[in-house]
């Protein structure tokens, strides 16, 4: 049995609330990201755009809002966030259980036709740098000639010392956004096991395997490397505040 439209708009609701503790001027990069998408399918119709690591659809539904003739795949591993997606935004796009990077992630897609981009919010940091640079090269290999990736995510600089301050110059702009006001990851997990009309969903959660790791520390100035090692021509950043970045790579 599905969730109840009420039950996902309020899980949905504190979602969106929690992450802003995790993505500085969360709204402003998706409102960025959207710009990016929005540039580079000028003059394609029905564009075909896969949102990696989706969550509850935040950015998809915000990309389909912008380009309604837009085809959104998204794809996530988690059954709870996956659901609370399909429900609360089923209109953004289709939503696909698949574990990014894993053998045959791409072909559970059940794409027909090259991508016009592939996006992601504070979500490829969970990749190891050997499956990142795989996921990079399987995205090449699909995107179509112009296409792009667009990685909004904490990439950090190099340097200690600048990477220190690029932290406090994001987390100081967080404070007078009162973001730290919201409840944390932990503590949404730890509420969302209350809710009996979950359980079932958090049950299956927690019988796959964990697919988030720790950070995987990989640099900005990494990330365009390895971008360039898989095809890209053109990478960089488009847009930045502290360590939060629009990272842009174009095919």
């Amino acid at each position: 049995m599905g969730l109840s439209m009420a039950t996902a708009a309020h899980w949905v609701e504190r979602w969106e609330c929690q992450q802003q503790r995790y993505a500085v001027d969360r709204e402003e990069r998706f409102t960025v990201i959207a710009d990016v998408v929005e540039h580079v399918t000028a003059g394609h119709r029905d564009p075909l755009v896969v949102d990696l690591g989706c969550g509850p659809g935040s950015l998809a539904a915000r990309l389909a809002g912008r380009l309604p003739d837009a085809e959104i795949v998204a794809v996530d591993a988690d059954p709870l966030l996956l659901e609370l997606g399909r429900t609360h935004y089923s209109h953004a796009a289709r939503y696909v259980d698949a574990v990014i990077g894993a053998p045959g992630w791409l072909d559970a897609l059940g794409l027909d036709r090259p991508l016009d981009a592939a996006v992601s919010t504070t979500a490829l940091h969970y990749l190891d740098e050997p499956t990142l640079r795989r996921v990079y090269g399987q995205l090449a290999a699909a995107l179509r000639p112009g296409g792009v990736v667009i990685n909004g995510d904490h990439l950090r600089p190099d340097g200690v010392q600048v990477r220190e301050i690029a932290a406090d110059v994001g987390r100081r702009r967080a404070e007078r956004q009162r973001a730290f006001a919201h409840e944390d990851w932990a503590d949404w997990w730890t509420a969302a096991g209350t809710d009996p009309e979950l359980a079932d969903l958090l049950a299956e959660r927690g019988e796959r395997p964990p697919v988030h790791a720790q950070d995987n520390d990989v640099t900005s100035s990494a990330h365009i490397a390895l971008l360039h090692e898989a095809g890209f021509e053109h990478a960089g950043s488009v847009w930045q505040f502290g360590n939060s970045h629009v990272l842009v790579a174009v095919r």
